[in-house]
């Protein structure tokens, strides 16, 4: 057999933050003391009401499978979360519950693309969509959203990327990796391009409950008259916790419903029974002071970025990233080691300084650096003493 893997299967690149994250795993294992900051995880435990309602279903032998699309119970919950919280209104048809968002999103790229459609894709973005809309026969047309636009995609720019092969547009706010939050009147400027195209509009959520200072507002709640062609994605990983219950879902157009309905069916079936009653409890139990943990760990991670040699770092108004520019240490040499790439930092801040990222080639924006402060305090601050000592050590 010359070829032993499909073409689809051998031109996937791997996780750069799972990469990371298994090397980091394997220096703790070796006891060594890192901070892992590239991981998109919380440190908080599940809500506990969500973890009891998980074992009750276990214990109460809710353990057999369920409709391909989730329980009508669950589907319920966000349908009504969606109109009391978000101001969108679904039918519990219309809500479809994965094996977590990231599974969603696969779903829908693989319900909606033909070979050769394009997808807009606003850079910097989160390393996995580009992957997935490839696997699934599409194209990713890549926009890119520096510093000076604040990271996200300005009508004129949306504009002169959507051609007659385009198929949706994706937009994540607030954003994997930058944090970036698109306001209402920003969304209200895209709304007015995207009447102007017979398009889908996928929208990335799941880290709506994240936000500093600002109002988290959906597009799809901007402009409603785009209802029939929006799909909401979101989850409970981030907000709740809840990362290895493997739960996400998307709130879409009836006959897009039924069609991710009808592959998720094929493909994986429903997800994990138990994880669903945990959702359904985890929806009650939101925890607000989590977003000040957040914000006071943000607060201290950006002030200490911009405090070091080279280093510049916007404010992110939502999630749980910090994406800084590290271009001003390029040239710079540690212990006889040039730096000439992000890659090239976070490799020997990971080895010299015990301190884990993401190198911004993952996320299309190279020059950059994501770390995550869904870390400890304590971490937070031991961070920007170790990578204060190892910008010490730089040398021209």
């Amino acid at each position: 057999m010359e070829q032993r893997l499909s073409a689809r299967v051998r031109n996937i690149r791997p996780s750069a933050t799972m990469a990371v994250d298994s090397k980091t795993k394997q220096l703790l294992a070796k006891g060594q003391p890192v901070i892992n900051m590239s991981v998109g995880e919380p440190d908080f435990d599940t809500p506990v009401p969500a973890a009891f309602a998980g074992v009750r279903a276990i214990v109460n032998g809710q353990t057999r499978y369920t409709e391909a699309a989730g329980t009508i119970a669950l589907r319920k919950a966000i349908a009504q979360k969606l109109a009391t919280e978000n101001g969108l209104s679904y039918a519990p048809e219309q809500i479809i519950v994965s094996n977590g968002a990231k599974h969603t999103l696969y779903n829908i790229f693989a319900s909606i693309l033909d070979e050769g459609d394009e997808v807009v894709l606003p850079a910097p973005y989160w390393t996995s969509y580009p992957e997935q809309i490839s696997v699934a026969g599409g194209k990713p047309v890549i926009v890119q959203c520096g510093a000076q636009a604040g990271f996200k995609m300005t009508a004129e720019a949306l504009e002169k990327a959507i051609t007659t092969r385009t198929k949706a547009v994706l937009l994540n706010s607030p954003s994997n990796p930058t944090g970036a939050v698109y306001h209402e009147e920003e969304l209200a400027a895209l709304g007015e391009v995207l009447r102007q195209h017979d398009v889908y509009i996928v929208l990335d959520e799941i880290y709506e409950r994240l936000v500093y200072g600002v109002k988290q507002v959906s597009l799809a709640a901007v402009c409603p008259d785009l209802h029939d062609r929006v799909l909401v994605v979101n989850g409970f990983s981030k907000a709740f916790a809840m990362t290895g219950w493997r739960l996400g879902y998307v709130a879409a157009p009836a006959d897009v419903a039924k069609a991710i309905a009808s592959f998720q069916s094929h493909s994986t079936g429903s997800p994990a029974t138990m994880s669903q009653y945990a959702g359904l409890e985890a929806l009650k139990h939101f925890d607000p002071s989590v977003v000040e943990v957040f914000r006071r760990r943000r607060d201290t991670l950006v002030s200490g970025l911009n405090s070091l040699d080279g280093i510049r770092c916007l404010m992110p108004e939502g999630a749980f990233y910090a994406f800084p520019d590290v271009t001003g240490v390029f040239g710079s040499k540690y212990d006889g080691q040039t730096i000439e790439s992000s890659s090239d930092y976070c490799e020997l801040l990971l080895e010299h300084a015990l301190v884990a990222s993401v190198p911004g080639e993952a996320f299309g924006a190279p020059g950059y650096v994501r770390f995550s402060y869904a870390v400890a305090d304590g971490d937070v601050v031991e961070a920007i003493d170790r990578m204060r000592a190892f910008h010490q050590k730089l040398t021209r």
